[in-house]
């Protein structure tokens, strides 16, 4: 049997819809390949945004500092942590559908394929009230262009 193989742009594409669509496909056993995330726009306005998320970082345990909530500091694994919180990760057929999620900042030479981009997740729709996750250098590792 052939693996089916998905290969996403998220250049444009609403973060959450784009990641729902996302986990959809990797429950029905697709692998998916999630490329230009850093381009990812997220709905709403950014400074509310940099708000809520400064507070979330701020979280930390008081029995054991060690062992505080894990906050995404790069777009990759905010991204991989939208999709995971999507999928039944306590059972066994959405942890191995979250093995099949790679995704990566830019385009690299490793993956091949056709790229995909989500008609319903298409951020023009929003209108002016979205930015992408590169904006947010404060908080992400965003790598730099070339």
């Amino acid at each position: 049997m052939s693996e089916r193989v998905l290969v996403v742009d998220a250049t444009d594409q609403v973060l959450g819809r784009m990641c729902s669509i996302i986990a959809k496909r990797l429950l029905e056993g697709y692998r998916v390949y999630v490329v230009n995330a850093e381009k990812t726009r997220i709905s709403g306005r950014k400074e509310s945004f940099i708000r809520e998320y400064g507070s979330f970082l701020e979280v930390k345990s008081v029995r054991n500092p060690k062992h505080t909530p894990r906050h995404p500091r790069n777009p990759v694994s905010y991204v991989r942590s939208v999709v995971k919180s999507m999928l039944p990760v306590d059972r066994p057929k959405g942890m191995e559908a979250f093995r099949r999620l790679r995704v990566y900042c830019g385009w690299p030479s490793s993956v091949k394929g056709e790229a995909v981009k989500f008609k319903d997740a298409d951020a023009s729709r929003l209108g002016r009230r979205s930015f992408a996750l590169s904006d947010l250098k404060g908080f992400f590792n965003v790598p730099e262009a070339d």
